[in-house]
């Protein structure tokens, strides 16, 4: 059998990859899991019973100079944990385990959905290191292409599609939430990672407005990154991090500043609008916005499209319905992620070779 690290920085990328892993130790491969700890990211794979080796949490500085010492640092600490443990493949969205690999000579591959317009810094510092970049077919690598290996899906679909993901209406009950009574799901998130500066999202004083606004339509509850202001605080859920696509996936509108939240909620049929300055220039979330019309986004300074968006969705009574429909078509256009990657990963490098002379060979997993 073979051996395989991931490195996960990010609580996305544990939903991303949880499935694949659970996958291949089933086949019996040895897996090992390498976290630097983010928002919930330790609680989800202490809550989830995932063994992982945690390094050093990098500061929240984004100047450039601390950035390059952070990014040294865990380089060093995952190469120090690659010569113990001498994976056969690595994956992740960390930029650290390319060059892990160029100096190993171990084949390392990000699986990425940012367009490398979108994060050019990830793009320029580490995608010339990658052997392979596993990203959605709309996305763009720029000028990588030769690296790129295209599949018609999303990350969220590699925990969120019907065949691994059922929705229970127990957690509302869990949590209070009454069945019957419309809800709406607020998250506000951090916006403090090197692509995110000079990103803005929601405000303290839009967010206001916006509770103010839902609240009398009806319940409000509140994910959040960052502290909250005391206004707001009497509308935080406490809730496990597992179980927040069961609360997603019955809310009446999902509002937030992340753009993973805000394709979770799509995929799962639940309306949504989106504020920050990523919008526009993420090509899988325009297709999920655009094409699938499943929500809307806005920019930063766009506060009065932002909120004729969420009126728009207030006003439809029959918004839950009309998702539902447009996510039965996505569902039937794209394929069961977690199936392809663990099919790339256990039949590489001839997986690989299949896929660049027959990109098209992924529609094997639908």
């Amino acid at each position: 059998m073979s051996s395989y690290l991931f490195m996960i920085s990010h609580p996305a990328h544990f939903h991303l990859f949880r499935n694949t892993i659970i996958r291949l130790k089933t086949d019996s491969h040895d897996v090992t899991v390498v976290i630097r700890p983010k928002d919930v990211l330790e609680q989800l794979c202490v809550n989830s019973g995932m063994e992982y080796i945690k390094i050093r949490e990098r500061s929240r500085n984004v100047r450039k100079i601390g950035l390059a010492l952070s990014l040294v640092q865990k380089t060093i600490a995952v190469l120090q944990i690659v010569r113990q443990v001498k994976p056969d493949l690595m994956f992740g969205c960390d930029g650290s385990i390319s060059y892990v690999g160029k100096l190993t000579g171990i084949p390392s591959f990000d699986c990425d959905e940012d367009d490398a317009e979108a994060t050019p810094l990830f793009a320029k510092l580490f995608y010339p290191f990658f052997t392979g970049i596993i990203t959605p077919t709309i996305c763009s690598v720029g000028k990588w292409t030769p690296k790129k290996i295209g599949h018609h899906s999303y990350h969220e679909l590699a925990y969120l599609h019907p065949r691994l993901f059922m929705p229970s209406k127990s957690y509302l009950e869990k949590y209070n939430i009454p069945v019957d009574h419309p809800f709406y799901l607020i998250r506000f998130a951090q916006l403090t990672a090197h692509h995110d500066a000079g990103i803005h999202g929601i405000e303290k004083e839009t967010a206001l407005r916006l509770v103010m606004i839902l609240r009398e339509k009806g319940n409000v509850y509140i994910t959040s990154e960052r502290p909250l202001e005391p206004e707001l605080e009497p509308y935080r859920m406490h809730i496990d991090p597992l179980d927040i696509f069961h609360i997603m996936a019955y809310a009446d509108l999902f509002v937030g500043d992340s753009q993973t939240m805000a394709a979770e909620a799509g995929v799962l049929g639940t309306p949504f609008v989106r504020l920050n300055d990523f919008s526009g220039r993420l090509a899988y979330l325009n297709e999920i916005e655009d094409y699938y019309m499943l929500g809307d986004s806005h920019k930063a300074k766009d506060i009065e499209g932002f909120f004729q968006s969420v009126q728009k969705w207030l006003n439809d009574p029959d918004r839950k319905n009309k998702c539902a429909e447009r996510r039965a078509k996505l569902l039937s256009e794209k394929i069961d992620l977690t199936k392809f990657l663990v099919w790339f990963i256990e039949n590489y490098p001839e997986s690989m070779e299949t896929m660049k002379t027959n990109p098209s060979y992924d529609w094997n997993f639908k």
